[in-house]
């Protein structure tokens, strides 16, 4: 889920901020995720039904904190992220199959997409994680194959950090690359339908993440390694421009295969999941009870996931991919440290945990190293981005009190 559209694109991005001291952002970005996910290992295996981090946000702060969070997750980060993700996935599509850029082209692609995703995910969870191991090991053979072959074209020189860049461009380039590491927790969201969750959560966490971080890491050196100053040039596809270095005018080929692969991958992982949380929103009374329906035969969240297919596909239309992808960065964000300070609280009211529950080292030190570091990448967003998440939760307080109403 974690590896989409970011890791394809983002290696020029950062690079053009930072050189050859890229290194440094992702360095930030692995400590950050591993804090907040040593939170998340930690609430994960004491909070086991559905809805991932709205139910943990839900269970320590009451329904108002968890409204807002699940509005957060599912639309500020969730919606807007795949809605980013589906640009980019045509976008690339569209270098071998110019007819994309037409409108009604793009329209009847989204339409078969996503009816062919949400009709495999209303199936059941086993078909959806089927399709989804598929595309999993699909995307990970191209960019496998440019990590383990591009080792040998790198050129050294390339990759010694020449001039060191300031905080400030470190810190814009940490918010921008946050997006690549983001969205493991969303696996989290299925919680009540995973076996014997307070092993499985952190196992699973730890195994993931620590592969993608060295996945990330590698590529970004075979990148800056081959292609050297040259990366900085190559915003819209730099792996796709190292792959022609390595292997030819067929190595774009892959790369742009691989790319729609991954983005497809991480889309149909998150209908599999998010609509979760819009479900078990709704199963407790914040959203409309009808998102809450199950399947007779089935046994799945069906209008929630129509609904979350629906409103990915209508965004998607606008086309703009960084003004989505900011504003998913920002929201999901404010979740992490919602999650922090959940485990900070339930620790502070239930004690630590018990026997057979993951137990994070440091106690209160891990939660306010986390909140830290989140306050310090949020501080990176511009007014107009900050104003935008702002809007978010204002809208989402709205109709939480509305309903309120409505239900007196």
């Amino acid at each position: 889920m974690v590896v989409g559209a970011g890791i394809f694109v983002l290696p020029g991005v950062i690079a053009a901020k930072l050189g050859s001291a890229a290194i440094i952002a992702y360095l930030i970005c692995g400590v950050a995720i591993t804090l907040i996910f040593l939170c998340y290992a930690e609430i994960g295996s004491r909070v086991t039904r559905s809805g991932g981090s709205y139910a943990y946000i839900e269970e320590a702060f009451g329904p108002f904190v968890g409204f807002i969070s699940s509005m957060l997750l599912w639309f500020g980060w969730a919606v807007l992220s795949d809605a980013a993700l589906t640009v980019a996935m045509i976008n690339t599509l569209s270098i071998v199959v110019p007819e994309l850029q037409e409108p009604l082209w793009k329209l009847l692609f989204m339409v078969v997409l996503f009816t062919f995703m949400v009709g495999t995910n209303i199936i059941g969870v086993k078909s959806g994680i089927r399709l989804y191991v598929f595309n999993t090991i699909a995307k990970f053979v191209p960019l496998a194959l440019l990590l383990l072959v591009g080792l040998f074209f790198i050129n050294v020189d390339n990759l010694i950090i020449t001039e060191w860049p300031s905080i400030s461009n470190i810190g814009a380039a940490s918010l921008i690359l946050i997006f690549a590491f983001s969205g493991a927790e969303c696996a989290l969201n299925a919680s009540g339908e995973i076996k014997n969750p307070p092993k499985t959560v952190p196992r699973g966490i730890f195994l993931g993440l620590g592969s993608i971080f060295v996945l990330y890491l590698g590529l970004q050196t075979v990148a800056q390694g081959v292609l050297g100053a040259e990366l900085a040039n190559n915003t819209k596809a730099p792996l796709a421009a190292a792959a022609n270095e390595i292997f030819g005018g067929w190595g774009i080929k892959l790369l742009v295969v691989g790319g729609a692969i991954s983005i497809f991958s991480t889309l149909s992982g998150d209908i599999l999941v998010t609509p979760r949380v819009i479900f078990a929103a709704a199963r407790d009374g914040n959203l409309p009870k009808s998102l809450a329906k199950v399947h007779t035969k089935y046994k799945t969240p069906y209008i929630s996931i129509i609904f979350y297919a629906f409103m990915i596909a209508l965004l998607a239309l606008s086309g703009q991919f960084k003004v989505l992808a900011v504003m998913a960065s920002g929201s999901i964000l404010l979740v992490y440290a919602g999650v922090c300070l959940a485990t900070l609280k339930l620790r502070v009211r239930d004690g630590a945990p018990s026997e057979g529950q993951f137990k994070m080292p440091g106690k209160i030190i891990i939660p306010f190293l986390s909140c830290s570091v989140i306050l310090w990448m949020l501080l990176q967003l511009t007014g107009e981005e900050a104003l935008g998440l702002l809007a978010l939760i204002g809208i989402s307080t709205l109709i939480f009190i509305v309903q309120k109403i409505i239900k007196k």
